[in-house]
């Protein structure tokens, strides 16, 4: 079955896309036709996702040097907010894999050309998501520990092994994931259709709620396999990300193609 949902404007057309409903295991389909994709391009996507785990190792180590590694955990847990838009050039990869077209380490930049302007502004609304993550979890971090030692060994004795740190993670977990729960739901379908078709961006995040909203349990799965990969690749030291990444990024383009279609 699928479900109709009507662009609105400022699109010059009133283009309609059917929501389709899909089955439980279709989450292990996407990540398949991710793998698969990886497969086909592993030069790219391994290099792409090197490139995002180098920069993750970077500025750990510069918020290290800086004397703010308490920054270290929130950015790392946001990072999940900001990823729909970090895989645009993964799912430029697997658009043009889907089509029988050559693709080569010039092919990620290519996709910031198509639809630039509504990927731009769907990635300056998923910023803004990560500001008002740091902000809460410093909060969160502040009200628990008021006086937590600067020096990195006692920091972690404090933050995790301490009994104030239990309230502490379950506070900030839960918060965590209502704000990631919500970033999902606009931006897991949009980020590739922004890149496939031109539409704009509120069309897309509508587009997404309402696959996320029919297929919510297929969905729930698929949000748990991203936050279990995505946690797998950031407790590698940023390494793992350099397989998990572009296996998700090629996936979520799979996902999209299989939630969302063109009303003819």
């Amino acid at each position: 079955m699928a479900q109709s949902v009507t662009a609105p404007s400022p699109d010059p057309a009133q283009v309609r896309y059917e929501i389709s409903e899909v089955g439980l295991d279709r989450p292990w389909h996407w990540l398949a036709s991710g793998w698969s994709d990886l497969r086909a391009a592993p030069r790219v996507s391994l290099g792409y996702g090197l490139a995002f785990a180098v920069v993750g190792f970077a500025l750990t180590a510069l918020l290290y040097a800086s004397g703010v590694f308490f920054l270290v955990l929130p950015l790392a847990a946001g990072f999940m907010l900001i990823a729909p838009i970090m895989a645009v050039g993964l799912y430029e990869v697997s658009r043009r894999l889907g089509e029988g077209e050559a693709v080569g380490m010039a092919t990620p930049p290519q996709a910031w050309r198509r639809n630039f302007g509504q990927i731009a502004l769907l990635g300056l609304v998923l910023m803004l998501f990560l500001l008002v993550w740091v902000r809460i979890a410093t909060l969160i971090f502040a009200i628990f520990f008021p006086q937590a030692p600067l020096e990195l060994g006692p920091f972690i004795a404090t933050v995790f092994f301490s009994w104030t740190s239990i309230p502490f993670l379950l506070v900030g977990g839960g918060a965590g994931a209502a704000l990631a729960a919500l970033v999902f739901a606009i931006a897991a379908i949009s980020a590739p259709m922004l890149l496939d078709r031109d539409v704009s961006v509120i069309t897309a995040i509508a587009c997404s709620i309402s696959a996320v909203r029919r297929n919510w349990k297929p969905m729930i799965v698929w949000a748990v396999l991203i936050a279990l990969f995505t946690a797998a690749g950031l407790a590698t030291f940023y390494l793992g990300l350099a397989i998990t990444l572009p296996l998700i990024g090629h996936a979520s383009w799979h996902a999209y193609r299989d939630l969302v279609t063109q009303k003819s």
